[in-house]
């Protein structure tokens, strides 16, 4: 089943079909939160932010700036929305053109997006400790499954990574929303392969853990594999990788998982970019 595009003031569409919309939306700010990564909110109507999940995106039309002309969109995760006040938000680290001219963005301009878009994340009725484990801008994606889970009572472990402590990120948000976080560094040692499976065999042990999620780090992938095989935890993660069309069409961001024994290809923008976590295969 394909997904449509409705674009304001018109379009035909499957009934059947999710509807990814087509709007142009005012930036209301876009600030950085650290040295290395920026927050972009826009504002947004009711009826699209009431669509969002934790766990999808936007294909974003990043602007054109002096010589720079970035041609295919740019997805990028949702990393918070409120249908009360209006707001998109992201957070994105500025490494190419397209980054670049989003930085550039000021309030007033508009910003065209696409979206929401991809299987969001689940959270099953039986998990009730929920553990996700994230570095750098992975925190992004993860950041609404924190809400949802607030939302739905269920006790969260937020576990963060980052070089040093000052680009840590999120940590309030979690606490705010009742999480229990741990914070790791690379500048202490903290945010090693070893360390982090100590503390969640501690968390397994102690508590117990109901479900894993995690985003983007192969490492922290083929931690959690392990953890999940061993003590018969599920999970999910969500993939990062390059888009051309963002709908399934072009068939740019295939990739191989391993499903009832076998290996298939999947379509991250479309069958993603939220997956089994021991489907997922390391890169």
């Amino acid at each position: 089943m394909s997904t449509s595009v409705d674009r304001e003031g018109g379009g035909v569409r499957s009934p059947r079909a999710p509807v990814a919309v087509e709007r142009a939306l005012p930036v209301i700010g876009n600030q950085p939160v650290n040295g290395e990564y920026m927050k972009l909110v826009l504002a947004a109507p009711a009826d699209l932010v009431s669509r969002c999940r934790a766990g999808q995106f936007f294909h974003i039309l990043c602007p054109q700036i002096s010589s720079e002309t970035p041609y295919l969109r740019r997805p990028m995760s949702i990393y918070g929305f409120d249908a009360e006040k209006g707001e998109l938000q992201f957070l994105y680290k500025v490494t190419g053109a397209g980054t670049r001219a989003l930085a550039a963005l000021d309030t007033g301009d508009q910003l065209n997006v696409v979206g929401p878009l991809g299987r969001p994340f689940e959270i099953a009725p039986e998990w009730r400790h929920l553990v996700l484990l994230a570095r750098g801008v992975g925190l992004a994606t993860l950041a609404p499954l924190a809400l949802e889970a607030h939302r739905l009572g269920r006790k969260l472990t937020a576990i963060c990574s980052a070089r040093s402590p000052e680009l840590l990120m999120s940590l309030d948000y979690f606490r705010d929303l009742g999480a229990e976080v741990i914070a790791v560094t690379d500048a202490d040692g903290s945010s090693s392969m070893e360390n982090l499976e100590r503390l969640l065999e501690g968390l397994i042990a102690g508590e117990g853990v109901d479900a894993f999620y995690t985003c983007g780090s192969n490492r922290m992938l083929k931690l959690l594999q392990r953890l999940g095989a061993r003590h018969g935890i599920p999970g999910q993660i969500a993939l990062e990788q390059q888009m051309a069309c963002g709908l399934g069409m072009c068939h740019c961001c295939v990739r191989p998982f391993r499903q009832a024994g076998r290996t298939v290809n999947l379509r991250v923008c479309r069958e993603g970019p939220v997956f089994d976590l021991q489907e997922a295969t390391a890169w």
